[in-house]
């Protein structure tokens, strides 16, 4: 395994400790490099703030050493504007153009917080309008061991199906006390591209798509208990895109009257435009497709946090309106 990126080594948000420091002597020590029984080498290199430089770097060295899972980790998600050239020349269309196979790994931060918009979003539209011909993975895992699992596939298929992976990486998820799993789903679990929810599916009306943070706010909001009727769904891979694994989750609400795609992005931006013509040909007309998420807007987040405060909660008040369709700018208003 090879993690390069900037601040690797404690982690920017400190949820790793890669890299320990001798307080005595300054000398580095890497605990996963000392692991008796450890069967593959393990390298963490801080890279300069040269996302171009660095990532350009990584996809030549993934190709040339494609037995090794070489992982690139930026800052902010939105970093990965310095390497868009990168990106779009050789990540998403080596294989095309030039007959070959990455397999490089991009953990890109996304989420919104209330952060800047330069901290907000890792441009997942961006990625996902890149798709065609099975050309990369792309998914937004919610916990431990969905992310703990996704990686390990992505290692066992270096060989067999190699593929770019991009994997948004939400921020305060790192730290949320609610975000956890157990040592049991680490070990015996496996990757899941779509998660179910709980609920009683006779008493389910409308059935929520969503993926990543997003899905944390809406679970823990105080309106969630009072609301049966919604079925939230965790769409965790993205692309390919699940259609197999949504179907038995559609056919089992038998009493759902809409399906709806909920982001915390705007609508021309995060998931939506990319999966509304898979859901609506999926679908075929059966139930209606609605979306929940903010207006289009050119920039990514707000750049304030008490208006982002402001619009996430409408958000959630809209997923659980009796009225869908009623605007968010509407609800904020009100």
């Amino acid at each position: 395994m090879r993690l390069t990126g900037q601040d690797v080594g404690r982690g920017t948000y400190s949820q790793r400790h890669a890299i320990l420091t001798d307080q005595t002597t300054g000398d580095p020590f890497v605990p996963l490099q000392a692991l008796p029984q450890a069967r593959a080498a393990y390298e963490i290199y801080n890279s300069p703030l040269s996302e171009a430089a660095a990532l350009g770097f990584e996809f030549g060295y993934n190709v040339q050493a494609p037995r090794r899972l070489v992982l690139w980790e930026a800052q902010y998600g939105d970093f990965d504007n310095g390497a868009q050239v990168i990106i779009d020349e050789f990540v998403v269309s080596a294989r095309a153009k030039f007959g070959l196979t990455p397999s490089l790994v991009m953990l890109l931060p996304h989420g919104y917080e209330g952060a800047g918009p330069d901290h907000s979003s890792a441009r997942l539209e961006r990625f996902l309008q890149a798709t065609a011909d099975i050309n990369m993975r792309v998914a937004n895992p919610t916990t431990p061991a969905q992310y703990f699992h996704l990686l390990r596939r992505q290692a066992l298929l270096l060989e067999s199906d190699p593929l770019p992976l991009v994997v948004m990486t939400p921020k305060s998820l790192l730290r949320h006390p609610l975000v956890i799993s157990s040592l049991n789903e680490l070990a015996e679990g496996q990757w899941q591209p779509v998660i179910d929810d709980t609920a009683l599916p006779a008493a389910v009306q409308r059935v929520i798509l969503c993926s990543g943070k997003v899905y944390i706010d809406i679970v823990n909001s105080k309106a969630r208990a009072d609301h049966p009727e919604v079925a939230l769904v965790r769409v965790e891979q993205l692309y390919p895109f699940p259609t197999e694994d949504l179907q038995p989750i559609f056919d089992r609400y038998t009493n759902a009257t809409e399906i709806v795609w909920l982001q915390e992005e705007p609508e021309n931006a995060g998931a939506w435009e990319f999966a509304r013509p898979l859901l609506q040909d999926q679908l075929k007309g059966r139930l209606p497709l609605r979306y929940i998420g903010r207006p289009r807007n050119s920039s990514p987040a707000e750049g304030s946090a008490t208006r982002h405060k402001i619009n996430q909660e409408a958000l959630i008040a809209q997923a659980f309106s009796v009225d869908v369709q009623e605007s968010l700018a509407d609800i904020i208003v009100r």
